[in-house]
Formats: structure tokens, sequence, C-alpha cells
């Protein structure tokens, strides 16, 4: 405990105190009060200056002298940029060649020195070893440090003062970390709370390894949530997580899209889905399931979203929660058919957002044509008086991929 208290008060006077914010339509479903803490408005948009700042500033002068070294897709290498530039200290992060201009941008912002090796992280993190033993820079691993779970446990003891009372945390997990400091802090703190990581159901590499007792490697990820898409937990951090931490959970896909959703129309949030994993569990696995003890919190890790990619999870989003519907529906090519099939959806009340013909498909008979439809609905049930109405009205409707 000693460690984080240390690392509370070097952090002080540059890291952000983030709100904590009430969150009415989360608080109704889960049966007790939810409140979100929004470490996506911390310095570079996520909790990762914790870590990397009291990773950097307790290193030794000698070890200063010689620079930095990271590799890193996003958060975590504009979490070392911002931390060595204040401390002023020279950083290197390489980044894998498909990583988001956005994020490349913001870590030359920051200070460092980009270098984009490699298609995976892996490749990117080999490449910063080799840097490492090359050069004399320290490596700054993103969550397999004792001063780096130090540093993210200082947001467990945030927590507990602006919210003493509470009984239940939530935290998007990747390596283990932020997982591990919150659960370290809460134990020593308020032993009585919960902590509860979420995973990517498709990047879920903690079942397993608690199940093995040590951390294991899976072989495939694929999820939007690049931010805790990790594919073995950090040796580190799993001797905390298996000790205190309550339990994982896992979030699929359509809770991450919905979860981003929901903070972006209720919370005024912009949140990348990693970010918003503690929201889509509250969203997806019921009280009784998650074992909440009230009130919650659960901690938005992150903000730094690209702008593409953020129209898309909200399309996908919408598409989840009912309110965005793509249909291709064959018609007779004679005039007047198209009005009379617009007129059955106006009567439904959903909005047509794009028409678009095709008389090309091999499918279609001489005479037909088929159209695709993007419409706008307030909700599963009113989708599916949608596919009702075109049913009853004689129309043979397959949903668009």
């Amino acid at each position: 405990m000693s460690r984080i208290e240390a690392a509370a008060r070097l952090l002080a006077p540059v890291i952000r105190r983030t709100p904590l914010l009430a969150s009415r339509a989360l608080s109704e479903p889960a049966g007790t009060e939810v409140w979100l803490k929004c470490e996506n408005l911390q310095r570079t948009g996520s909790f990762k200056p914790r870590g990397a700042y009291n990773r950097i500033a307790n290193l030794p002068q000698e070890a200063r002298a010689r620079g930095v070294v990271a590799a890193s897709a996003g958060n975590h290498a504009q979490g070392v940029a911002w931390s060595a530039s204040s401390l002023g200290i020279a950083s290197t992060v390489f980044m894998p060649v498909g990583a988001s201009l956005p994020k490349l941008m913001a870590t030359k912002a920051y200070g460092a020195q980009v270098r984009q090796v490699g298609e995976t992280i892996d490749e990117s993190l080999d490449a910063a070893l080799d840097f490492a033993e090359q050069s004399g820079a320290t490596l700054i691993h993103p969550f397999d440090h004792p001063d780096v779970v130090a540093g993210q446990a200082t947001l467990g003891r945030e927590i507990l003062r602006q919210l003493p009372q509470v009984g239940t945390v939530l935290v998007p997990t990747g390596g283990g970390g932020l997982l591990a400091g919150v659960a370290v802090a809460m134990r020593h703190l308020a032993p009585d709370v919960r902590v509860i990581g979420v995973q990517a159901a498709e990047a879920a590499a903690w079942p397993a390894s608690l199940a093995a007792g040590q951390p294991v490697r899976i072989d495939r990820m694929s999820t939007m949530a690049d931010g805790i898409a990790v594919g073995q937990p950090g040796a580190v951090p799993f001797a905390h997580v298996a000790q205190f931490a309550s339990r994982i959970v896992t979030v699929d896909e359509e809770a991450l899209s919905q979860a981003l959703l929901l903070c972006l129309e209720r919370a005024k949030l912009i949140v990348e889905p990693a970010g918003a994993a503690a929201v889509a569990a509250l969203m997806s696995h019921a009280p009784e399931e998650l074992g909440l003890h009230g009130p919650v919190c659960a901690i938005l890790t992150g903000g730094n979203i690209d702008p593409l990619l953020l129209t898309r999870v909200i399309g996908h989003g919408l598409s989840a929660a009912g309110r965005y519907l793509a249909v291709r529906v064959t018609i007779s090519d004679r005039p007047g058919a198209l009005g009379a099939l617009l007129a059955v959806i106006g009567k439904t009340g959903a909005s047509v957002v794009d028409v678009a013909h095709s008389r090309t498909g091999t499918w279609l008979a001489v005479d037909e044509v088929e159209v695709a439809l993007t419409l706008e609905t307030r909700g599963s049930d009113h989708r599916d008086d949608v596919h009702t109405a075109l049913a009853n009205a004689g129309y043979a409707v397959r949903v668009a991929d």
C-alpha cells in the first residue's frame, strides 16, 4: 500500500482528478446507483498516464538519460509520450504500420519519436526490444511492472475518495494492469468492495489463464475493443488479480457497440469500445448474474477513438438496438410499385434514410427489381412492426448484411 500512496503523491500535481458522473440510464435496470468514472477525460484521453508516469518518474537518473521506449497502437503510446515529455525524457514509440492516423499523430504531438514497424503489436514490441538493447533505453511495458500497477491503483484510491460507499467496481481488462491496481487498492482500503474485470469475448485471455493458474496465451483475437485486446495477461498483474479480483466477465461485440452508443447519447461522453466495456457488462448481464453490490462504479477507461471507427460503431450499435434496419425487398418493375412499397413503410412510422434499385441480380425475373432500403426505427418492437407490415402487404423481405 505504501507504493500506491507514493504513486498518488507523485501523480497528484500532474494527473487530473477525473469526474464521477451518475447514470440514471444504467441505475434503473441495475436496481442500484451506477456511477461512471470518466478516465476518458484524463490527460491523453485514457488512464494510461497514471502507470506510465509513475514508472518513468521512478527511473534512476542514468536510465532517464538513455530515454525510454514503448510499443503500442494507441493509448499506452500516448501515455508514455506525454509522461516522458513532461519529465524531460526522450521517448521512442514503435507502432504497427496500420495504426490509426489520429493515434499516430497524437503520439507525435506529445513528443515521442514514432517508428512504424510490423503489421502487429507483437512485431512492434520485438522492434522496441531490439531498440532497447541497442540504445540502452528503458522499455516501458503497458501493464507488466509493479510501478505501472501502482500507478493504475491510484484510480481505485480516487474512486473511494469520490464515492466512499461504493460496493462494486467494474474494470475493462486487457493485460490486467488496471484491474490488478484497482483490486489491490480496494483490498487494502475497502476490502468488502467487489472488483469485476470485463473482457471482450473475442479477446478473453483471463478466464483460461485463471483456470490454468498462470497466464495463458490465446491464439486468436477479433474485437473492435482494441484497447483490451491482449493475447496474454502479464505475470505481475496476474498474481494480484488471482488473489484480489472478484471475477471476470465477458461481453460481445453488440454489447460493446450499444454501450458506446449509450455513453454518447445519454452521458454525452465519447468513449472508445474498450473504454465502454464496463458499461457493456451492465447492459448485457443481469445484476444478480454479476453479483452487484451497490453503489456501482463503471470505469470508462478511454476515449481515443478514430472518427471513422466511431461512425461504424454507432451504426452497429443502432442496428443492435433495433433502431437501424437495412432490408432488401423484391418488387415488380412497373410504375407505382416503389411508391406502394414506401407507402406501407410510411404507415409504420419508420423513416427512410436511403433507397437503392438493382435490376442486375441473376435471381431477379425480367419484370422484377430489388430495392435496398435503409430505415430508422424506434427500437426492436418497432422494427418487428415494420417486418410484419411488409409481410402482411405481401412483400418478401430479407435483412441486408
